[in-house]
């Protein structure tokens, strides 16, 4: 989930990567990277196939094998912690996906990742994130989901990673939504759409505007959802576990 490929400074392989990937066409912008040898080639390419796991539902076996490369392929703590911290995430996505409870091995993925990576490596901000979905979403413990992405959120911020700092606004605005801070939750959600409209993420643009309708009135909300259905439907149904969110909630009675 890093922003690589975000910036114009960016090569043009990273830019073409950055293209696909933002369309979700992760297997196409994964193939750019085959061919280049290496361990950090290798992480990022098995990132881009751990996020389709997450995104879609499908594509693990290649997932599994582009990990088992990377892993092999990792020189010092660095790599072999940026293997360890996609381990985990796609770990996490089995098991919140419910494809096949994996939470042990995530916790233990992101806790050898969390050994390896330096205190200011460049991907711990990242690492501090993915701790945060495992609280929250594993652990339910929205209290330790809430210090992980606050680090992760100053991290971002650090290194300038603006598309962490899209999941890290909106994950801490869904807390603040569950916590009854309404304005807190509409400036995050806000934040984590603008940032997305501005990089070009197209495929998480439909999930920055259906969780920004959780937090606006109507009729503001029935817009925002209808914007996030027609792009949901433009990327083919991505991400997937998208759909049950575009149904706006049932009046109370």
């Amino acid at each position: 989930m890093s922003g690589t490929g975000t910036t114009a400074g960016d090569d043009p392989l990273q830019t073409a990567v950055w293209r696909l990937r933002s369309r979700g066409c992760w297997t196409d912008a994964a193939a750019l990277l085959a061919p280049h040898p290496g361990a950090g080639p290798a992480v990022q390419r098995t990132a881009l196939l751990v996020e389709r796991c997450l995104f879609t539902g499908d594509g693990w076996g290649e997932a599994e094998d582009s990990l088992r490369t990377a892993e092999a392929l990792a020189e010092d703590d660095d790599d072999r912690g940026a293997a360890a911290c996609e381990r985990g995430q796609l770990a996490y996505a089995s098991t919140v996906l419910g494809v096949r409870d994996r939470a042990d091995e995530a916790r233990t993925a992101l806790g050898r990742a969390a050994a390896l990576l330096a205190p200011n490596a460049e991907r711990r901000p990242l690492l501090d994130f993915r701790r945060g979905l495992i609280a929250e979403h594993i652990a339910h413990s929205p209290q330790a989901a809430k210090a992980a992405y606050r680090r992760a959120h100053a991290g971002a911020t650090a290194h300038a990673d603006a598309l962490l700092l899209s999941f890290t606004w909106r994950h801490l605005a869904g807390l603040a939504l569950r916590d009854g801070e309404l304005a807190e939750a509409r400036h995050g959600f806000a934040e984590s759409l603008r940032i997305r409209e501005e990089l070009g993420y197209l495929v998480g643009t439909a999930p920055a505007l259906a969780a920004l309708a959780e937090a606006e009135p109507e009729p503001e909300a029935t817009r925002l959802r209808a914007e996030a259905t027609r792009l949901f439907r433009l990327l083919g149904g991505v991400p997937a576990w998208l759909s049950q969110h575009l149904t706006p909630p049932a009046p109370a009675v």
